[in-house]
């Protein structure tokens, strides 16, 4: 069992997919745009206990709507405000990604958050990290919206960020598959065993 709601995005393999169900992972994210639907469906009849986000960065209503019903997954991920008001219809709840680096934040969150569940909180910018500065703008934000805190976490302050900023969890990345089995999962995995808790 983990301390927080945790979303794991990008996920593309089996070998993933059960490790992190297994930890108590809550959402895993599969990418509806570059993983075939037969390979999903195979990897999802394998995981129990995990809900399913179908993540797609298109912007093109019609072909997310086809996406959600191949894939058949419990929450929808965009990257395009724009796409919010028409996909509302599906009854899916929708989380919204956004990039710290670039958006106008409280702008977003405002005039989204009505028609969201969950914003995921990233950032383009590579050097990008968990200064004060930061974490006192992302404690502002999660006082007022539900907010996924997806960059700048490492296992050695993971959990002082989450003392001080009351997100509603962390979102990490899901490794590239190396070979059947194995993965670079490594900083993914010192997070959530740091997340473990006894219960």
């Amino acid at each position: 069992m983990l301390k927080t709601v945790v979303k794991i995005s990008k996920v593309n393999n089996l070998s993933d997919a059960r490790y992190c169900a297994g930890m108590g992972v809550d959402l895993l994210g599969f990418s509806m745009d570059e993983i075939p639907v037969e390979k999903f469906r195979e990897m999802r009849g394998w995981l129990a206990g995990v809900q399913i986000v179908g993540e797609t960065t298109s912007t093109d209503v019609d072909a997310i709507r086809e996406m959600v019903e191949n894939f058949q997954p419990d929450y929808i991920q965009v990257a395009s405000f724009e796409v919010l008001e028409s996909l509302k219809a599906l009854g899916l709840p929708l989380i919204l990604r956004v990039d710290f680096a670039t958006d106008n934040l409280p702008a977003l969150f405002q005039s989204t958050a009505a028609l969201v569940d969950t914003f995921l909180v990233e950032s383009s910018d590579d050097f990008a990290h968990l200064d004060q500065a930061t974490v006192n703008l992302l404690d502002a934000w999660a006082f007022k919206y539900p907010i996924l805190v997806g960059f700048g976490i490492t296992e050695s302050n993971v959990n002082e960020v989450l003392e001080q900023v009351p997100a509603k969890g962390v979102a990490l990345s899901g490794g590239q598959e190396i070979r059947p089995g194995y993965s670079e999962m490594d900083d993914l995995m010192n997070v959530l065993e740091v997340l473990e808790t006894e219960d």
